[in-house]
């Protein structure tokens, strides 16, 4: 697990918050995971884009000034850094903020904004040039229009999913919804490729659509790859020539293998897949 390095609480050091913050009692905020590249947030304009875009959904103020508050922030973290590695992790998470019992929302609460500043993860057996063994998890996502596609603070459902299996070879789970349909990882999003063509789980229903997820959709575009969202089961896997996982963090690791009963195959890593991996290292990712 990476280790923490600093962390700001509304702008200053701190490593708690407040016992009735809402985002304690009620999961009622979001948060966003950055990778840091010397010191530069990679894609920070498309985070902010959705870290805004959920804000709107659950009732969290998040203003162009909150957006600038939190570019403060992170240079303030980073300025007090006296050696700083080249790659880095960024965790922002953004609260209704604090109030008293109850659920409704009094207008007067301030947001309440976190920052943590991680070291970057070591992947000791390269799981992005060898590939991944999978899980397939019987914890259900439930399907909520209101709430897909945003990286709110409930993460109940992928914390059960990710108890599923203790397996250090096992290096993710992938996760349906209530009616069976494929959505995501436990922690990243989900693309398989049929006959030279792009797949990946329509997120109007259920799921976390990624920052890089949509930059994949994009790249697609840019280089003539067939790109298709879809509501698919778990027959879709079995007959497709590669599999891929994605998020800010690990780029694309593909998938080369699942052992469970009713998806039991192994992939190859296709020209896919390594194309879209070089495109996004290229974009420090």
């Amino acid at each position: 697990m990476a280790s923490l390095i600093k962390s700001l609480v509304n702008g200053n050091p701190a490593d708690h918050i407040a016992l009735q913050d809402r985002g304690l009692a009620y999961g009622h905020g979001l948060f966003e995971t950055i990778t840091l590249n010397n010191g530069s947030a990679i894609h920070w304009l498309q985070h902010m884009q959705r870290l805004q875009l959920g804000a709107g959904r659950l009732g969290i103020p998040c203003d162009q000034r909150l957006i600038a508050q939190l570019d403060s922030d992170l240079q303030l973290l980073l300025a007090e850094q006296l050696s700083a590695p080249s790659r880095q992790v960024l965790k922002i998470i953004l609260t209704r903020g604090e109030g008293g019992r109850g659920y409704a929302v009094s207008s007067d609460m301030a947001v309440t904004r976190i920052l943590m500043l991680s070291d970057f993860p070591d992947y000791p057996d390269q799981p992005a040039s060898n590939g991944i063994r999978i899980h397939l998890c019987k914890t259900r996502l439930s399907r909520n229009p209101q709430l897909a596609g945003i990286k709110h603070l409930n993460r109940l459902e992928q914390v059960l999913a990710r108890a599923e299996w203790d397996d250090s070879d096992i290096r993710e789970g992938l996760v349906c919804d209530s009616s069976g349909n494929l959505v995501e990882g436990t922690m990243s999003n989900l693309f398989w490729v049929t006959d030279g063509e792009l797949y990946t789980p329509d997120l109007t229903q259920a799921g976390v659509a990624g920052v890089i997820r949509q930059r994949i959709i994009e790249l697609a575009g840019d280089y003539s790859i067939p790109l298709h969202e879809v509501c698919a089961d778990l027959s879709v896997l079995q007959s497709c020539d590669e599999l891929f996982l994605s998020n800010s963090v690990i780029g694309i690791w593909p998938v080369v293998s699942c052992t469970d009963k009713q998806l039991s195959r192994e992939w190859q890593i296709g020209n896919i897949t390594r194309q879209l991996q070089q495109l996004l290292a290229a974009e420090g990712i």
